[in-house]
């Protein structure tokens, strides 16, 4: 499983702040310690930004790129001509995040994939959004692929993103994910596949969400999930995705597949991950105490 570091975020106090003043030091401390925890990719959220994103992504670019370059970054920003800019400096090929299944963003911006031989993140929202099930998802993803193969794109620099919702207020969304994970072997050959982990434990308890989102990605690359965007101060996660916690996987697959475990006989560690697929799965009504029942 290939980790994207997701800490260098707009959206931190300190890397916000560091953004608008233009301070180099915070934005390269954190490159360095993704590298550091074995980051696949760093990447550059700069949220909207509207105003001079067109300045500052090429900026953070070649400032994270003074102390890291030999990770791939992932330019993560809604402002398109910030995207543009960027891809004239990436020293590694990059990654987009992302374009939507919408032909006002995809029309202008696979070509710019296309020019610069970047890869990119294919998002399932279509012109209504967040799609009903794994089936809008599935013709939403043909619809995208499809023209990134016209222009040159192919899918073996497409990561398809079918959207994590959040456990607490969409979970059967979350098992309309997995099956349409399932399909993305068959409808986009070559493609690879990744996510916004995080997104499923956003609105529990702070204490509850690594195991949430370590149990999922477990659970999505089951499916064929090959990449997270994660949280790079989870070590344990980043454990579990180098394959160094072979119990807990075997242990939430055994429970994937139906099979109730004695938990009197499991750690109290490993009853939380049975605990957790089974609120994942539905099996149980979420609730911030489900640990606890």
């Amino acid at each position: 499983m290939l980790l994207i570091g997701e800490s260098l975020n707009v959206i931190s106090i300190k890397i916000g702040r560091a953004f608008r003043a233009r301070d180099p030091k915070p934005i390269q401390e954190e490159a360095l310690f993704q590298k550091e925890k074995g980051m696949d990719f760093i990447d550059i959220n700069l949220g909207p930004a509207k105003k001079d994103g067109h300045e500052l992504m090429p900026w953070v670019v070649e400032t994270v790129q003074e102390v890291v370059d030999d990770v791939p970054l992932v330019l993560d920003t809604s402002n398109i001509d910030a995207i543009e800019a960027a891809l004239k400096i990436c020293k590694l090929p990059p990654l987009i995040n992302s374009i939507m299944v919408r032909p006002e963003r995809y029309e202008r911006m696979v070509p710019l994939a296309a020019e610069h031989n970047a890869h990119f993140i294919a998002l399932m929202w279509g012109p209504d959004g967040l799609p009903r099930d794994e089936n809008e998802r599935a013709s939403l993803c043909v619809e995208l692929l499809y023209f990134a193969n016209e222009a040159g794109v192919p899918n073996e620099n497409i990561w398809v993103d079918g959207i994590v919702t959040p456990v607490n207020i969409q979970q059967p969304q979350l098992m309309s994910l997995m099956a349409f994970q399932g399909m993305v072997e068959d409808i986009a050959p070559g493609a690879k596949s990744t996510c916004g982990l995080s997104n499923i434990s956003n609105g529990p308890p702070e204490h509850l969400r690594p195991i949430l989102n370590q149990t999922f990605m477990v659970m999505l690359q089951r499916h064929g999930m090959c990449s997270v965007i994660a949280d790079p101060l989870d070590e344990k996660l980043a454990d579990i995705a180098r394959g160094n916690r072979q119990d807990i996987v075997d242990l939430i697959y055994s429970v994937m597949d139906g099979n109730a475990p004695d938990m009197d006989s499991l750690s109290k560690e490993m009853q939380d991950y049975a605990k957790t697929v089974n609120v994942i799965l539905g099996n149980t009504l979420y609730s911030d105490s489900w640990l606890d029942i």
